[in-house]
């Protein structure tokens, strides 16, 4: 009787199987390590392992109190292409103060916010700090641009900050401490332009002030020096007693000439020529206080006037410069600009980051594509290759 064999074949199905596996691994080993592997961690990491984040956003714009949006008609909008509007620059002032290392400051200082973004609901490769950053400030200042955004919406003008964090009340915290400062830097900014108004137009009242002082003193130091109160009125009052010297010396002179006709032996006659010679003096002497000498008022009136324009000059000067700051003081008991909220900061009821499929697809696809370059690279170093 035969005997049979009963033992079992050392090849079967399943070693078939994975030698088929192994086989096929060690023809597309480059295929799995640039390729499936890649696309495995990233499956692991963002199915397993990544937080969720959660995103808070508001909108605000900065509008003036004061000034009105002007009505521009189409044409106009076409050409005023490049002006900002009224309060566009200090939004763009706001949104820079918002990425800036002194928000972080102050936000750190207020809302703690290395310990919200280093807190254990955020995986190590997500939180604060990373597998290759320290807890320094410069750190918390990159992993602080990456989760918070502030732009600018061109189509509507207004300010969107979007904040980032792995918990819905820390990014709701963050984003309203950010609103809160913005609005501080805003009365701040408003302040320190309204004081510096304030302070340009009390300085222009000061050297008006003194300018009218200084010509004031010199119309008082001419006088003094000159013997003279006011020499345009003085000048006049001579000219008057001389107009009435020269109107009694006609009379006489025409009574003269009548009584040499009438009566030419009348002993009243040299009395009469006497008169007029003193009158003649008189008329002489007044002339001569008023010009025709060094000493006469014609000489001094021009220096006068000189002094009474420019103490005019300065009257007015001041009487504009009180005036100025009077309208600077009223303009700094308004406020300029204003933070208005278009959107407050919302409490976020759901992750929307990270984008799981969405990361898992882009990675399976940029590998691939490389994979695909270098293997396309290698085909073409190879056809050129010498054959030996």
């Amino acid at each position: 009787m035969t005997q049979m064999d009963l033992s079992v074949p050392r090849d079967g199905p399943s070693s078939q199987n994975i030698s088929a596996v192994s086989a096929w691994l060690k023809r597309r080993r480059w295929f799995v390590l640039v390729v499936i592997t890649p696309t495995i961690l990233s499956a692991v990491y963002f199915g397993l392992i990544a937080s969720d984040v959660y995103v808070s956003e508001s909108r605000f714009v900065i509008k003036s109190a004061n000034q009105k949006q002007p009505q521009l008609s189409t044409l106009a909008n076409l050409i005023q292409t490049t002006g900002l509007s009224s309060g566009q620059e200090q939004t763009n002032e706001i949104l820079d103060y918002v990425r800036s290392r002194d928000a972080l400051k102050a936000l750190q200082s207020s809302a703690k916010v290395s310990e919200r973004y280093g807190a254990p609901n955020g995986d190590a490769l997500s939180r604060f700090p990373g597998v290759f950053s320290d807890t320094s400030f410069e750190s918390l200042y990159k992993f602080y641009g990456k989760m918070v955004d502030a732009k600018l919406d061109n189509e509507t003008g207004a300010a969107v900050l979007t904040v980032k964090a792995f918990s819905p009340q820390d990014a709701y915290t963050i984003n309203a401490s950010l609103l809160r400062m913005s609005e501080g830097l805003i009365n701040q900014l408003n302040n320190r332009a309204q004081s510096r108004a304030i302070l340009e137009a009390q300085k222009q009242v000061d050297l008006a002030m003194q300018r009218a002082k200084t010509a004031r003193v010199a119309i008082t130091q001419y006088r003094n020096s000159q013997s003279l109160l006011d020499p345009t009125k003085q000048a006049g009052g001579v000219l008057e007693v001389s107009n009435g010297l020269v109107a009694a010396r006609a009379e006489l002179q025409s009574r003269l000439q009548t009584m040499q006709q009438v009566a030419p032996q009348n002993p009243s006659i040299p009395a009469l020529r006497q008169r007029i010679e003193a009158l003649s003096s008189q008329i002489a002497l007044q002339d001569g206080r008023v010009a025709g000498t060094p000493t006469g008022l014609a000489s001094k009136l021009g220096g006068y006037e000189e002094l009474v324009v420019e103490q005019e000059f300065a009257t007015e000067s001041l009487n504009a410069a009180n005036a100025a700051l009077v309208q600077a003081t009223n303009e700094a008991q308004r406020q300029k600009f204003y933070l208005e909220r278009i959107v407050d900061p919302n409490v976020p009821d759901r992750a929307l980051l990270p984008k799981r499929i969405w990361n898992i697809i882009v990675t399976a696809a940029a590998m691939l594509c490389l994979y695909f370059i270098g293997w396309m690279l290698v085909v073409g170093i190879l056809e050129h290759a010498p054959d030996d």
